[in-house]
């Protein structure tokens, strides 16, 4: 046997199921983004030489500092600060004791030569003074340093070996004084000559000889030496510090390097080779951060999906919804981003990048929007940067994250169009009063004309963007099967065939569903859930019934009851099938999925107690409660419990002969107390407190006047004894009975 190929419907299915899928749409919107923003970065390669003349002006794209000019001003800044020299107070002193040393020096000599004539024995030959005044000439000059023996004469130190050493002691102190009085003073380098002329000057002693005081001169001369001397130290501090303070010279970015007609120069072209615009070798470092860029987006998008509790998270179709909303606003930003090259003021506003907000809001809900608002205007700054220097447009970014906020937040769950041009028309002022709040930062730099020309533009962003919403809303419904508002309301209509067939087969269910749909409504709205959807889901669920209306006690109207002519157990087969034919009926219409799971969850896997206890009164053995039970599901939502619960309240308050506020009460409570006992409400995320709101709103909205029914037992027994439901009651399970 060949195998039966499986329907186109049935294969999209498995696809759009599969584990990997989102992985794949991560990844292709990952390539998508870097593909579209990658001119956006690229570094722009200029053809241009020396001697050229600039057809544009040209300015820098990134902000560097230039060191060449850096270190220019820093070479100028040290060669303006002059040598550091200071006074050494001390020199004066220590060049007084050398002519102290010196003079000491020679009286020394002159002791030891005259201890040694005088050990002398007397029968040795006299020596010679000549020798002996050369001897003591040798012993000055090997004791004095080379510098100091090289710089005073033999002369001067003949004279004061011969000199007596009283005449040596005056001339010591007469030196050294001048010597100290002379470098009191200031000297430097080039008036060393004119300190020691003073020397001459200044020693005017009368007591000694001529040839002495010039011996007495030149040893004062010889110790005068520059005392205001250059400070290495301190000047290498200074200039270290003039080079530290020079700031560098940066080229910003955005900064004119080039103004159109100017020849380009040496220093123009140094400028544009240091910002790489005239770099011809491939600079991978943009390709690398724009991943990095695109992958901190994408991780933003992951990170959000995964903790939101959103139906993007588990739903693959409403997943790949949110990718294409995103892709389509960001090909919006592509294309009207080059309308910036067109030299009209401002006309990059027209963007109607509020249209995918809308439409999130809408299709899924206001959170997802939000968040979409911050990454279209992060995507923004890059895309709107074509005729920038710079690759972020941070003008633009505030301008997308204000109308696209403003676009989810003044959209209501109402899509009706008067409702999304009302909204775009919101849109439109927040543009406009964003677009002003831009200008006037800048300091309104535009004329009123070019002003107009923004203000227009914002305000046609706003309107754009609803009518782009209106178009493209019908296709997203169709395509995704999404259970939108405007679905909804359509859904609700009477004349829907569905609802036509209940109203002409099955009066009294469908009036049944209407005050079901209130109840239910109003509950949902209590607790922040949607109403709308519970109303229209109310509408349904008892869709089934129309394949045997006559077996449910409100189309019975005065016709005999069919189940007292037949067995507990087809009653409660047929019962029990209404749920699960009313699903196969809107599966058959294609209804989405959620009315469907309403319609097939209402009843939980109540038991159907009448039928239960009736099929038990004349048995031993007492039958199992599993064949009297609905199989199931249980409702797995709290819209689906919130119409179970509606379903049984309404049915039992009808039954009630003389209902009266606290009768109604007792019984919503008792009803929703039995639910909970059953386990009903197991598989939803509905609370006590929840449940406690359900029925204050449930006893808030039955205020109408019901119709006569049979009032319930509180239960049904053995024996003929108290039971859930009466013979003119058969054919409603639980407190209704269905």
């Amino acid at each position: 046997m060949t195998k039966k190929p499986k329907s186109v419907k049935t294969w999209w299915n498995e696809i759009k199921q599969h584990r990997y899928i989102k992985s794949i749409l991560v990844f292709l919107t990952a390539v998508f983004l870097y593909v579209m923003m990658l001119g956006n970065v690229i570094p722009e390669q200029l053809d241009i030489h020396l001697s050229d003349t600039a057809e544009e002006d040209i300015r820098s794209p990134i902000t560097i500092e230039n060191r060449q000019a850096t270190e220019q001003l820093q070479s100028e800044a040290v060669d303006n600060v002059d040598p550091n020299y200071v006074l050494k107070q001390n020199y004066a002193e220590t060049q007084g004791g050398r002519v102290n040393d010196i003079f000491e020096l020679v009286i020394q000599v002159k002791k030891d030569q005259t201890t040694s004539e005088s050990d002398s024995e007397e029968d040795e030959e006299e020596v010679d003074e000549e020798e002996r005044l050369e001897e003591s000439l040798n012993s000055v000059k090997d004791a004095l340093s080379s510098g100091t023996s090289n710089q005073l004469s033999d002369e001067t130190i003949i004279t004061l070996l011969e000199t007596s050493e009283s005449q040596l002691v005056l001339a010591k102190e007469a030196t050294s004084n001048t010597v100290f009085e002379v470098m009191s003073e200031q000297i430097e380098a080039g008036d060393l000559q004119e300190a020691r002329d003073k020397v001459d000057g200044l020693i005017n002693i009368s007591t000694v000889s001529n040839r002495l005081r010039d011996a007495m001169v030149e040893v004062g001369q010889f110790a005068i030496i520059p005392n205001y001397v250059y400070d290495r130290d301190s000047t290498e501090r200074l200039r270290e510090e003039a080079s530290e303070n020079v700031e560098p010279v940066m080229i910003r970015e955005g900064q004119l390097l080039v103004q159109q007609g100017d020849v380009i120069n040496n220093e123009m072209y140094a400028q544009l080779k240091l910002v790489g615009l005239l770099d011809e070798s491939l600079n991978f470092y943009p390709y690398i951060g724009l991943g990095l860029f695109v992958m901190i987006i994408m991780g933003m998008m992951l990170y959000f999906i995964q903790e939101s509790n959103t139906t993007v998270k588990n739903n693959n179709s409403h997943f790949l919804m949110f990718i294409l909303v995103f892709v389509i606003v960001t090909c919006l930003m592509k294309v009207t981003s080059y309308t910036e090259l067109i030299n009209i003021a401002g006309v990059g506003y027209v963007v109607p990048v509020a249209a995918g907000t809308m439409l999130l809001t809408l299709l899924l809900n206001t959170r997802i929007a939000l968040f979409s608002s911050v990454l279209y205007a992060i995507v923004g700054t890059v895309l709107y940067s074509q005729d920038g220097a710079s690759s972020f447009n941070v003008t633009y970014g505030f301008y997308l994250l204000v109308s696209s906020l403003a676009g989810a937040l003044f959209l209501d769950t109402s899509n009706r169009i008067t409702r999304l041009l009302k909204a775009g028309f919101l849109v439109a002022c927040i543009n406009v009063i964003a677009v002003l709040t831009l200008l006037f930062i800048k300091g309104l730099q535009h004329n009123w004309i070019e002003v107009g020309s923004h203000v227009a533009s914002a305000a046609f962003s706003g309107i754009a963007a609803a009518i782009l919403t209106i178009g493209l809303l019908p296709f997203f419904e169709t395509g995704f099967s999404i259970l939108s508002v405007s679905k909804l309301i359509e859904l609700s209509n009477p004349n829907h065939p569905l609802l036509r067939k209940i109203l002409t087969e099955a009066p009294g269910t469908y009036h049944h569903s209407v005050v079901v749909g209130n109840l239910a409504e109003a509950a949902c709205e209590r607790l922040g859930e949607n109403g709308l959807l519970a109303r229209v889901g109310a509408y349904y669920h008892d869709v089934g019934k129309t394949k045997r209306p006559h077996f449910f006690i409100e189309n019975q109207l005065r016709q005999d009851n069919p189940h007292d002519k037949i067995s507990p157990q087809l009653s409660t087969t047929i019962i029990i099938s209404h749920p699960y034919d009313g699903a196969d009926l809107l599966r058959e219409y294609k209804m989405p999925k959620e009315i469907v799971d309403i319609a097939e969850q209402h009843h939980g896997t109540s038991l159907l107690k009448y039928f239960y206890h009736k099929a038990n009164q004349d048995v031993e053995q007492p039958l199992p409660e599993s064949q009297f039970r609905y199989p199931g599901p249980k409702p797995q939502n709290k819209v689906a419990c919130i119409v179970a619960i509606a379903d049984s309240v309404e049915a039992a308050v009808r039954s009630m002969s003389k209902p009266t506020p606290d009768k109604i009460e007792a019984m919503v409570n008792k009803i929703i107390k039995e639910k909970l006992e059953d386990g009903q409400f197991d598989e939803s995320e509905i609370t006590l407190r929840e449940l406690n709101d359900i029925a204050l709103s449930m006893l808030e909205t039955l205020k109408g006047t019901f119709h006569q029914r049979i009032e319930y037992p509180d239960e049904m027994k053995k024996g003929g004894k108290e039971h859930d439901d009466t013979r003119g009651n058969h054919g409603r399970d639980e407190h209704t009975n269905k």
